[in-house]
Order: structure tokens, then sequence, then C-alpha cells
């Protein structure tokens, strides 16, 4: 018992666990040891006083520990009982025997600390053993107590609802948010809540489409969590919620690969879809999130396509699942599988602005706005506008051909996918450009190339 428990000490400070005034000797040995130097300044104070050395000092070296030093001015007052160790240029140094016994004393202190406490405490848990099974009871009662106590002060806080739990296979949420995100919104705006409802018989699968940035994301990350924290025993961010016991929450989001095990992102990506499909029941819930945006877009769609084919065809379950992604190909499974159901993430445009509403409503979206969100993001202008005309040219060729087809015309059109200087819409490009073709080359002197060259740097630090 002994050996167990004094691994736990060497990661507590000394002189810190056992309290004081339970043990003399321990309370002694304390004071010497984080006392010292109070210690050595009353015997300074009291020799000093004693020999009328008034310059006598206390020191301390490696070789034979505490000693006084006395300036040879005054080495004519020193008692005979002091031991003289050293003689410097100036002074010499004594040793007393009050002197040792304080420096074994205090160069034992701390072992000798350890000593006592590892006893003490040793001691204490021998007699609290009998204890053992009231203490554990305790512990565990105070321990649910803290967790029911945190319960309900984040759900007074924040104005959480009783969720009705219940042995059906629906997940009904009116009015949902996540509870993360609705804490650090900027001061004045709201949380946009959203419903969400699915079940095993008319509305087993949510295609969910819609912009960038739109809210597709925290749409399944707040019912995942309204889900789990209902089952938790927590009052959950809704107005009113039914959910059916789940078994299981299985999450596909983020990006991420294993470099050091040679797994690209996109491999990660299949391997946790493969063992999602794998273990479905019909009480899981599962949450795809831009499912197949690691390869290329045929690819993407035909494996997005089948695994929620799969998940719908399922023989035996009828897994509940949310799949946001950008593939609006999908929406049409809707037209040949009774269980699927479109929605989008709505936005409004408003003079070629993208304004995000954050709300879920039915039906599929034809359009992601990425070049909108490539603008926010501060990309060059000259990029945006020929990512627009890109765009419009791929829009007008016939969608059901394939995509390369109408990228070869544009790319004959417009000397290939390399942006050119001279290419670019960009007023201060084109009054770079016309700047560097006024110039005479051949009658151009280094100080006047300098000269223009600081120009063009001007007309770009101006934009």
């Amino acid at each position: 018992m002994k050996r167990k428990f004094k691994t736990i000490l060497p990661y507590l400070s000394i002189g810190d666990i056992i309290k004081r005034g339970v043990n003399a000797d321990l309370d002694e040995l304390r004071e010497l040891a984080f006392s010292g130097k109070d210690f050595l300044q009353k015997i300074q104070e009291r020799e000093s006083e004693a020999t009328g050395i008034p310059s006598l000092k206390i020191g301390f070296n490696n070789v034979f520990g505490y000693y006084l030093e006395v300036r040879n001015t005054y080495k004519e007052k020193v008692p005979e009982t002091w031991i003289r160790k050293q003689t410097l240029v100036n002074a010499e140094r004594y040793i007393t025997e009050e002197l040792k016994d304080y420096e074994e004393k205090i160069l034992g202190a701390e072992e000798k600390i350890t000593d006592i406490e590892t006893r003490l405490f040793n001691e204490l848990v021998l007699s609290l053993s009998e204890y053992i099974p009231a203490l554990q009871l305790d512990s565990n009662l105070i321990a649910q107590l803290d967790c029911l106590l945190s319960f309900a002060k984040v759900s007074k806080e924040n104005h959480y609802v009783r969720p009705e739990i219940n042995e059906s296979e629906i997940l009904e949420i009116h009015q949902g948010r996540h509870p993360v995100i609705e804490k650090q919104l900027p001061l004045g705006e709201s949380y946009v809540a959203n419903d969400v409802y699915l079940d095993s018989s008319g509305q087993q699968i949510m295609i969910i489409t819609g912009p960038n940035m739109s809210g597709k994301s925290a749409l399944l990350r707040q019912t995942a969590l309204i889900t789990l924290m209902a089952q938790m025993g927590c009052f959950v961010p809704v107005e009113s919620a039914k959910i059916g016991v789940v078994d299981k929450i299985f999450t596909r989001v983020g990006a991420s690969d294993n470099i050091s095990l040679g797994e690209s992102t996109f491999m990660v990506e299949m391997s946790e879809a493969a063992s999602i499909l794998n273990n479905l029941s019909s009480r899981s819930l599962v949450l795809f999130d831009e499912l197949g945006r690691g390869t290329s877009t045929y690819d993407g769609i035909s494996i997005a396509w089948a695994i929620v084919e799969y998940i719908h065809e399922h023989p035996a379950h009828k897994a509940k699942t949310l799949f946001a992604t950008h593939y609006h190909e999908l929406n049409e499974m809707e037209k040949s599988f009774s269980r699927v159901r479109n929605f989008n993430v709505s936005v409004k445009e408003v003079d070629n602005k993208v304004i995000f509403l954050r709300k879920l409503v039915r039906g599929g979206s034809e359009h992601s706005f990425g070049i909108h969100v490539a603008k926010m993001a501060g990309m060059p202008q000259s990029i945006v506008k020929r990512a627009e005309q890109i765009l419009k040219q791929l829009e007008t060729d016939n969608r059901q051909s394939d995509i390369s087809k109408p990228v070869d015309k544009i790319a004959q059109q417009r000397e290939g996918y390399q942006l050119s200087f001279f290419q670019l819409d960009d007023p201060v490009l084109e009054q770079i450009r016309d700047e560097i073709k006024n110039l005479d080359i051949n009658n151009l002197t280094p100080v006047e190339a300098l000269n223009k060259l600081n120009e063009i740097k001007k007309i770009i630090l101006g934009k």
C-alpha cells in the first residue's frame, strides 16, 4: 500500500499535502525549509549585537556550508568558540556549532518532509479504506448533481426547451438552433432557426443544397447536437422537439488526410463513409456533408448518388439521413425515390449581390454562388470577372454533354485557361498596358526606364 500511494506524492508540492498543526516535527521542518532566510537573519543580528561586529555576514558555499564572514578590521572581536575555516584578503570566515546543526537540519528537511507526509498520507488512506463504498457513492451522487446543475443552468440562461423522447423512429425539430454558433453571433444579430423532420416512412432522406456559407453545415451539426443533448437528459435549443431514440449518430463532415499513412483526403472520406454504411440501423442518424467533393465531378456525383440510393433501398434499415451537397444533380433523386426530399438553404440576390437568409425551404437549388464567395474573400476583380465569363459560357453549352467539351471551346476562344496579362478587363491593367505600348524601348535610357517603372508602381498602388 505504501509503495502504491508514494507515486502520487511527487506530483504535489512538498509541504502542501498535510495541513499545518497535524504533526509537530513536520511543522518544524517546514519552518526550516521554507523560512530559512528569516532564521539566518536572526542569527546574524544576534551575533552582530553580541560581538559588536556591525559588518558581520552569513553566507554559504559548497565546500563547508554556512559560515560567518568577518572583515579583518574586526577579527579581534571574534569569540574563541568560532572555528576559522577560510582566510581571504580582507576577511576571515568562521563556522559555529549552531550553524552546523542548522545546516544538517535544513539540508535534510525536504527529504524528511516527504517521508513524513508520505507516512501520514498512507495512514490516512488506510484509515479510510473501510469507508470507500460510502465515499464512492457520495462522489457519484455529487457528479450527477454537478452534471444536472450544469444542464439546468445552461438551459435557463439560453432558453432551452424540454424535448419529448419516445420510442418512435421520428425526428421532429421545430425552430432548432445551434447551441454554440448562437452564442458567437455579433451583438444584435439573432440566430435563424430551422425545422427538420425525418422518419422512416415518408421523409427518410433530406437532400440539402444551397450556396457556400449559407448554413448547410451548421444545420447538420445543430441537428446532431440537439439529438445528442436530448438523449443526455438536457433541454435543447428549439421551440419544440420530438425525438425517437437514436442508437448511433454517424457524421462525415470536414476534410482531412493522413499523410503519414499515405491516405488522401478522398481516401479518408471514403473509409469513413464505408464504416457508416456498414454499421447502419433503423435508429441511426446519418449526416453527410459534401460527400464526394475530393474527386472528379462525375465520380463524386456517382458515388454520392449510389450512397443515397443504398441508404434508401437498404433491405433491413431505413436510417434517417441529412445529405448536404453541391451536386444539384442529386435533386433528380426525389423523382425516383419515394422517401427522398429536396431542400435548400435560401439566399436572395440584390444588385448582383448575395444575401444569405439561412432559412431551410422546400425544393432544390440550382446555384452554388461560389464566385460570389470568392469575391467576398478578396479575390482580385479580374479573376472574378474571368470566372463569371467562363461560368456563363459553361451554362450556355449543353449541360447534358461531356463537361470537357465546352471547356475546350472556351480554351480555343481565349488562348487556354492561363490568364493573359493583356486580356484582362481591369482598367488599371489597361492603363499599364497603354503605358508599356507607348514606350520607345530602343531610345529609353536606364534612368528613364526606372522612372517609368516607378510611375507604373504608383498606378498599381493607387488602385
